[in-house]
């Protein structure tokens, strides 16, 4: 059993650390879709050693921990609503560039850097960090790794994980492990750096991250084309392969629900069509200076068209161009949440599987109410965004007694097809019972015993991705 943070533990704490590491809750214990309200007594350690002095003081008396990054998850997994008040651990002081390594394509940095700032600071060093999402202005690197981040670059750059060489990780009896390595290759035993990626802080705090960069592309081009079809977008998924390489960065599939959207509530956008397609692909592309990218798009275009998969397309002249037609894409889950949602799904299945999910779904849907569906996402990676809404006048409170059921057949399906209820999300607390439900009961033993094995007292994140035996 966990302790609560008392008056005596309080005092405790602002003996170890300055004055400016203890902060309002109000602004920690909210999550962005509004599920849940959480609770904790927050601190903020300026580096790593203070985020060890708090962690092991909360070993010491079994006080429970939520790490806290960016606050953009969308899953619950940095709010505790209920059980023994925890210490919310904030990483927003620890915003230091270490070092960049240029000739390495490496940079060092602490796990509170927002995402942008690394960026900037990659590009500063004439590379590029490629991991790329909606929240990059807000979300840090140490929640990103924790969640193993996804995003838009998945199909060319691989996800989070694939773009960290290294960590640097304050464990749950407060010791920390320095695994910073520089390395690509260091094939001496467990890979600790997998196995805290992803955890989503059950298993230690990530305070600093060793990251790979890559070299900054010449030229780059962007393009949306309107598809037949989700079939038809599948089929120009594999013509792009053919006609780009590997200079395609970006794959994204777009129902005209999410323009309806954007036209109804905003964000206020250049719409890219005069009349809306059912269905377009947004592409984003980075080649050497060798390639000309609207040259090759213009290609691809060309031969999509000839072969009967797409009927129009924009394809961006300038930077200012590209950035407008990203812009839509950044846009709609804006427009999602101010529609609201009843239930939303962040679900793979294998490519070739979804045009039968988005067929299935709905016509199982329909059998269950009259929706409105905005299938959007990153269709390169098999990652779709599957979210269903009310008809226009209703609202989500109206379909209270069904968004169970919605949740339930969502996932059920995309189950049945040997995908994944949480593409890139993650598993938070929202999820915990879906992962109960669909994961395989070996792996979630494996999981269990890891967890007791690393974080024997608890402590890490309580309530947070693995579910409880039963």
């Amino acid at each position: 059993m966990l302790n609560p943070v008392t008056p005596a533990f309080e005092t405790q704490l602002r003996g170890l650390l300055p004055a400016a590491a203890f902060k309002d809750p109000a602004p920690y214990v909210t999550e962005p879709r509004g599920r849940w309200r959480g609770q904790g007594f927050v601190v903020a350690p300026a580096n790593t050693a203070e985020v060890a002095l708090v962690v092991k003081a909360c070993a010491d008396a079994r006080i429970g921990i939520v790490p806290y990054s960016g606050g953009t998850g969308l899953v619950g997994g940095q709010v505790m609503p209920d059980g023994p008040v925890p210490v919310v651990l904030t990483l927003d002081r620890m915003t230091r560039i270490r070092e960049v390594y240029p000739s390495e394509n490496v940079l060092v940095c602490d796990a509170g850097v927002i995402l942008t700032d690394v960026q900037q600071a990659a590009d500063d060093a004439g590379r590029m960090f490629a991991l790329s999402l909606a929240s990059e202005g807000s979300a840090r690197i140490g929640g990103l790794l924790a969640t193993n981040a996804g995003g838009v670059n998945v199909l060319r750059y691989g996800n989070a994980r694939a773009q960290c060489l290294g960590l640097e990780v304050v464990r749950p009896d407060g010791t920390i492990w320095n695994g910073l390595s520089r390395l690509r290759k260091d094939n001496t035993g467990y890979d600790l750096r997998d196995l805290m990626i992803g955890a989503e802080g059950t298993l230690g705090i990530i305070t600093g991250a060793a990251l790979r960069l890559v070299p900054r592309p010449v030229a780059t081009g962007a393009a949306i084309m309107s598809v037949t079809s989700p079939e038809a977008a599948l089929d120009l998924l594999a013509l792009a392969g053919e006609v780009l390489g590997d200079g395609l960065s970006a794959f994204e599939l777009i129902h005209r629900q999410g323009f309806d959207f954007l036209a109804m509530v905003g964000p206020d956008i250049k719409m890219p069509f005069e009349v809306i397609p059912d269905w377009s692909v947004l592409f984003d592309v980075g080649f050497s200076a060798a390639v000309d990218p609207q040259g090759a798009l213009e290609a691809l275009f060309a031969s999509a068209h000839e072969a009967g998969l797409v009927h129009d397309g924009v394809i961006a002249q300038s930077d200012a161009q590209r950035g407008a037609l990203w812009h839509i894409r950044e846009s709609i889950p804006e427009a999602n949440r101010r529609v609201g949602s009843i239930s939303s799904h962040d679900i793979s299945v294998p490519l070739s599987l979804i045009p039968e999910f988005i067929r299935q779904g709905r016509a199982g849907l329909a059998d269950i109410g009259d929706f409105r569906i905005n299938c959007f996402g990153h269709m390169g990676d098999g990652n779709l965004h599957y979210n269903v809404f009310p008809q226009h006048g209703f609202s989500r409170d109206d379909h209270l007694d069904v968004r169970d059921q919605v949740k339930a057949f969502v996932h059920d399906l995309a189950h049945g097809m040997g995908g994944s209820v949480s593409a890139e999300h993650g598993i938070g607390r929202l999820k915990v019972g879906d992962l109960a439900r669909y994961g395989d009961p070996t792996k979630l033993a494996m999981m269990r015993a890891i967890k007791s094995a690393l974080d024997p007292l608890g402590i890490m994140n309580p309530g947070a991705v693995v579910p409880p035996a039963a």
